[in-house]
């Protein structure tokens, strides 16, 4: 049976993911309050913030602003745009 949580980020009970995202308290937080839906989410939109920006992830302060952009879209409730991304045309 699947682990059910709370959704922070959607507001209703979902499938919770099956571990942690990563290791400290901020990936023990998003497993405790995000589903694996929200979380999907987050990880289109943070792929679209490294290719749009060009982020190195080599780079610790890039990993750091994403772990922190992460840490307001789950739990600021921000909503975040990509600003100049243009969706790819059919």
């Amino acid at each position: 049976m699947a682990r059910m949580v709370q959704c922070i980020k959607l507001k209703k009970e979902a499938e919770g993911l099956d571990y942690p995202p990563f290791p400290g308290e901020l990936g023990k937080r998003i497993w405790q309050h995000v589903s694996k839906e929200a979380w999907a989410d987050w990880t289109r939109l943070q792929t679209m913030m490294v290719n749009e920006y060009g982020l190195n992830l080599a780079d610790l302060s890039a990993r750091q602003h994403l772990m922190a952009q992460c840490e307001r879209y789950f739990f600021e409730d921000a909503e975040m745009e990509v600003p100049n991304y243009v969706p790819p045309t059919k």
